[in-house]
């Protein structure tokens, strides 16, 4: 968080999207009345007003965003004012059907729903910073403001335009990457293949639709550009709003357990002053609880320390196949999990369920059921576990392993001819998150170029692409003392998508001690057994390798098929530190066994010496006490040995806590 704008609440901060445009002005008064019994203290609101706020091109009409912000702040409820561009209204298309997006296959879309724009139009700049303006003069010094809420999602349904404006604005981005030289761009993307090479920068096209799979850099460079085109949205009506209100803090939130479409949130996270994030369970993870505690560390990391959690739900959500709702107790353990993580706000969408629309069927703060309703006692719970908590805030987690996570290496890695099509970026990393969850091991998020001076063990899980740069950063972390392990297939190209010729894995060859000269990813289904300093049953999925030692020595072999005997996985002492490569995706207990043993070496600790399986045990440092949060997914309850002051129940803890059944604890650790 910036240090000059930050948010003027105290405690943590509750609440959710409010739009009470949505009901008759009568239910306003009960809006404010149950959101003082539920101790909301914050809420977004205008996120999808314009339609109401502009009715027609520069005419403004802000009676109701008055009575709404003027309700607010006699109810003692601070506004997240949101600038309303993620959903232009009507008018505006009729004007400038021009703004209108163009899919892949050069479909123009209509507009109809939210997010129907082209970034790179015009017309949507124009009138996006227009309506920032508006709001900015209006309610710069409103009392009711304490945090401008810039747009809604970015990319979330437009990440890419591939538009003749699109490509327009795609070629002057390339001229500023490659100084104006079409010859670099050639070098850089390879276009003596297949007779891609251009003389003209007018020849240069979005990777649309062909007949086969498109150049590689091309279609990496044209996701850096969607992100940048995106970002520059943010930060022209950001600026708009700072002129006006140069103390108010901004935002926008992150989404980042996303698609591959997902924005590289490194280069958005140094331009807002606070950092947040919406967060959705998916009814078909087994194990959601890790996902809420992965993308809460990737947050935490994003922002430095402290962030705001700006949407997540009370239940189902109505966009997956099957919208089921949350376990008994799951809704106020996955709020909590959050704070755990770094969280010092937590926020839904929405505040009251929408009666019409296309998220009529998501759930909200105030369920279509009303007030009696298992979600609105939960609702009312956790507003006063929040106010029991409220020292926490500012507080952060101090980690002694980081996580690389490359946004660049994400993207390159899903695009198309890979060796195999199965690999995700996300699933391989989430797997070797796990197991350090499931320890109690907190973790930092980290770029390949980071400083890595503070942390004993550096994981990279999967890191396809890195530069240079990056790579000896890491490399001298192993070098300098620490311990790197690195995970399949990483290191293979530079950031232009080029081969690292000379073996395989390309960049950290040297460091690992191991040259690999042939791929051989394992079919769906396909396994091949581990043997060595493995637990019996061991197997290899997903992928394997042909790996010679140069200087490592072998953990575990293959046992069988065309690779026996061959190394899977290698230790290699590097300077005075140590490298590790797994050529291959073990199964889970054998992974869990393996990085038990990396960070044992390593010298990293979990946060409690003793926890019972299935209790996850995060603490977050403050300044003169620490705070350990015990949360319960197992379902039996538990006791947990600590010494302090349980915040949620204001009791004592000697020597041991009670973690209800399903609950949480949070003790408060003096130092």
């Amino acid at each position: 968080m910036s240090t000059e704008r930050r948010l003027r609440l105290p405690g943590l901060a509750y609440g959710g999207d409010y739009n009470p445009e949505q009901w008759p002005e009568e239910v306003w008064a009960e809006d404010m009345r149950l959101m003082r019994e539920a101790g909301v203290t914050m809420v977004s609101v205008g996120i999808f007003s314009w339609a109401l706020l502009e009715p027609k091109e520069g005419a403004y009409d802000f009676s109701r965003m008055d009575k709404i912000l003027g309700l607010l702040h006699d109810n003692g409820i601070a506004a997240d004012l949101a600038t309303p561009t993620a959903a232009p209204p009507a008018w505006f298309f009729k004007a400038y059907p021009e703004a209108l997006p163009v899919d892949r296959d050069g479909r123009r879309l209509s507009y109809g729903s939210r997010q129907t724009f082209c970034p790179s139009s015009p017309a949507y700049r124009t009138a996006a910073l227009r309506m920032a303006g508006a709001l900015a003069e209006r309610y710069a010094d409103h009392p009711a403001v304490v945090m401008w809420h810039v747009h809604n999602e970015y990319g979330c349904h437009n990440a890419a335009c591939y538009c003749d404006t699109s490509a327009a604005a795609f070629r002057s981005w390339l001229r500023a990457k490659y100084a104006d030289s079409l010859d670099a761009l050639n070098q850089a993307w390879g276009t003596t293949f297949w007779s891609q090479w251009y003389y003209d920068w007018d020849e240069i096209l979005p990777p649309r639709v062909t007949g086969a799979d498109s150049n590689p850099t091309h279609q990496l460079d044209w996701r850096r550009f969607c992100n940048d085109e995106l970002l520059s949205l943010y930060v022209a009506e950001r600026d708009v709003l700072r002129r006006a209100a140069p103390a108010v803090p901004a935002t926008t939130n992150f989404m980042v357990n996303f698609s591959i479409e997902a924005l590289d949130y490194w280069r958005w996270a140094p331009e807002l002053d606070i950092v947040s994030n919406d967060h959705y369970l998916r009814a078909d993870d087994p194990a959601s609880e890790v996902d809420v505690a992965l993308c809460g560390d990737l947050v935490r990391s994003m922002a430095g320390g402290p962030w705001l959690l700006m949407e997540h739900s009370t239940g189902a959500v109505n966009w997956q196949s099957v919208n089921r709702a949350k376990d008994p107790g799951e809704m106020r353990r996955n709020a909590l999990a959050h704070v755990a993580h770094g969280a010092d706000g937590i926020a839904y969408f929405q505040w009251r369920a929408a009666k019409a629309g296309s998220e009529q069927w998501h759930s909200a703060m105030l369920p279509h059921a009303g007030t009696d309703s298992q979600i609105w006692q939960d609702v009312v719970r956790l507003g006063a576990d929040l106010r029991a908590l409220a020292e926490v805030r500012g507080s952060t987690v101090a980690a002694d392993v980081a996580i690389v996570w490359d946004w660049n290496a994400r993207w390159a890695l899903e695009l198309p001819s890979q060796p195999s099509s199965a690999l995700r970026f996300v699933d391989l990393v989430r797997s070797w998150y796990e197991p350090l969850w499931r320890a109690g091991v907190a973790v930092d998020f980290v770029l390949p170029d980071a400083d890595l001076s503070s942390y004993r063990l550096v994981l990279a899980p999967s890191l396809y692409l890195i530069d240079d740069t990056g790579a000896a950063n890491l490399t001298s972390f192993a070098e300098q003392g620490g311990t790197l392990a690195v995970g399949f297939h990483s290191g293979a190209v530079d950031e232009n998508c080029h081969v690292r010729l000379g073996g395989y894995p390309g960049a950290f060859r040297d460091a690992l001690g191991v040259r690999t000269d042939e791929l051989f990813p394992l079919l769906p289904g396909e396994t091949r057994p581990l043997t060595g300093q493995v637990p019996e049953g061991a197997d290899a999925t997903l992928w394997s390798e042909r790996v010679r030692l140069t200087d490592a020595v072998a953990i575990a072999s293959y046992a069988d098929g065309p690779l026996a005997g061959v190394p899977a996985v290698t230790r290699n002492a590097h300077g005075t530190g140590t490298a590790w490569y797994l050529s291959t995706h073990p199964d889970p207990a054998t992974l869990a066994a393996l990085l038990d043993r990396v960070r044992d070496e390593a010298g990293v600790r979990p946060v409690l010496a003793t926890r019972p399986d299935g209790v996850e045990a995060v603490r977050r440092r403050g300044p003169d006490a620490d705070y350990l949060f015990l949360i319960d997914h197992s379902g039996n309850g538990t006791e947990v040995p600590a010494h302090g002051l349980e915040l949620l129940t204001g009791k004592p803890v000697h020597g041991s806590v009670t973690v209800p059944a399903g609950g949480v604890a949070v003790v408060r650790e003096e130092r």
